[in-house]
């Protein structure tokens, strides 16, 4: 089991003689990872949603495990990032949806190469904008992707790639439908063999429009695509059932990071809203939804409260999968595959987040602030009030020692801080740059999603 807060192994190459690249395949489940686009605790039932109702989503809780603590990168881009590398983001230098120039391969490995050689076919299926290249550049074996974020209908941009080509959607087409079906294909052509899916949803980035189930006189749009996005991962849920791969499937579910701007004060929970929104470092922006389903093996209607954060999926993947992780890389994320099985496991005692030459690291009850200010999260994710500089409390005092070690061996300012401090001109002409590089190497690069 992968538990270590940050390993180091020899570089780039995996092992030909890995113990682990022996697990049988039945000893294997398939893997689907479900990212919700600007999803947060408020737009979803089981996590205590006053307005909105996710019943596919809140029986996938009922019938696997709810984590509670879990934490995004408040940003599409980054937080992508983490999830397909393992990695924080002044390492890979993806500090902001401006900075995917920073990864190349093979500088930088992700999820597919890592799982490919325990016996997996991969596909990608939705949202690739803040990541350069195409999906199968990293090692996917599939994708479709469309351009930028939220889209729909075809009077946005109906360009589409599937497999290196080019598509347009007809006007009656519904991207969201489309990747459902070019999902439902490749599971169902390769269910007899393991595979891994990545499924980075469009639902429910901006713009919101109507769906195909929206009535004509629709109130809440916003409403209409949480209930069609719940309906689409049911309606994945139900093909593993009629494929008979129910058991043989983790499905995971979880928001990119929090609720959107303009959003988040209906998204309340209990009543409450919570602190900050999608692009800050406080609660709202970075606090996500997460769901693990696996019958016969994710206890049923369980609930976690250890910490993770989005570096954790690629060792737990690889754990799950019996995988070998990239040789000569330092992999931040703990295992929690011990979690989903039912076992204790060795929980993280601290996360760190980043964003934009920002950063803090925190643990259960604290949250330490690369300024120096210590919050205290005791009534999070709706409080994050100051610790007093001269506090008296002993818990507090020792907090701040620990999670100051912590950051001073991370030493973020020490790694790939490109964007930090720079001047707006700087700052812009560094954008156009990145976006020449992209479409240069055959994407048009999508800021500011």
């Amino acid at each position: 089991m992968i538990t270590a807060a940050a390993m180091t192994v020899s570089e780039g190459v995996f092992a030909e003689d890995n113990a682990l690249m022996a697990t049988p395949k039945a000893d294997k489940p398939n893997i689907i990872f479900i990212l919700g686009d600007d999803v947060g605790w408020g737009d979803v039932g089981c996590f205590g949603s006053d307005h909105y109702k996710t019943p596919r989503l809140d029986a996938m809780a009922k019938g696997g495990i709810k984590f509670t603590t879990c934490y995004a990168t408040p940003l599409c881009g980054p937080s992508r990032c983490e999830i397909m590398t393992g990695r924080y983001p002044f390492r890979t230098g993806m500090i902001s949806n401006q900075s995917a120039q920073a990864l190349l391969p093979p500088t930088e490995i992700m999820m597919p190469k890592v799982l490919k050689p325990a016996g997996y076919v991969t596909a990608s299926v939705g949202k690739w904008s803040q990541l350069p290249l195409q999906p199968s550049d990293w090692g996917f074996d599939e994708y479709l992707r469309f351009v930028g974020s939220g889209q729909y209908w075809s009077t946005k941009n109906p360009n589409y790639v599937v497999n290196g080509t080019e598509k347009v959607m007809a006007d009656n087409e519904y991207m969201p439908d489309l990747m459902h079906n070019f999902l439902v294909d490749f599971i169902t052509r390769h269910k007899d063999q393991l595979f891994y899916v990545y499924y980075p949803m469009s639902h429910i980035h901006s713009k919101i429009e109507k769906t195909p189930d929206s009535a004509p006189d629709s109130k809440d749009l916003y409403a209409d695509n949480i209930a069609y996005m719940d309906k689409l991962v049911g309606k994945l849920i139900d093909k593993l059932d009629e494929l008979k791969l129910r058991e043989k499937t983790l499905v995971i579910y979880v928001g990119d990071n929090g609720t959107a701007p303009g959003r988040a004060a209906n998204s309340t929970v209990h009543g409450k809203r919570l602190s900050g929104q999608k692009g800050t470092l406080l609660e709202g922006g970075s606090r996500v939804p997460m769901i693990v389903n696996w019958p016969g093996t994710a206890s049923a209607g369980a609930q976690v409260d250890d910490l993770v954060d989005f570096t954790d999926f690629m060792p737990t993947f690889a754990d799950i999968a019996g995988a070998k992780l990239p040789n000569g890389v330092t992999i931040d994320g703990h295992s929690f595959a011990d979690r989903i099985k039912g076992k204790p496991g060795n929980p993280r005692e601290w996360l760190y987040m980043e964003l934009n030459g920002n950063w803090y690291v925190r643990d259960k009850r604290y949250k330490l602030w690369s300024n120096g200010k210590l919050i205290d999260l005791k009534n999070a994710p709706f409080e994050e009030p100051e610790v007093p500089a001269d506090t008296k409390d002993t818990d507090a005092i020792e907090a701040r020692k620990k999670l100051q070690a912590v950051l001073d061996k991370l030493n973020p300012a020490s790694g790939k801080q490109s964007f930090k401090g720079a001047p707006a001109g700087q700052k812009r002409n560094a954008k156009r740059k990145a976006r020449r590089r992209a479409k240069r190497a055959g994407q048009t690069a999508q800021t500011g999603q």
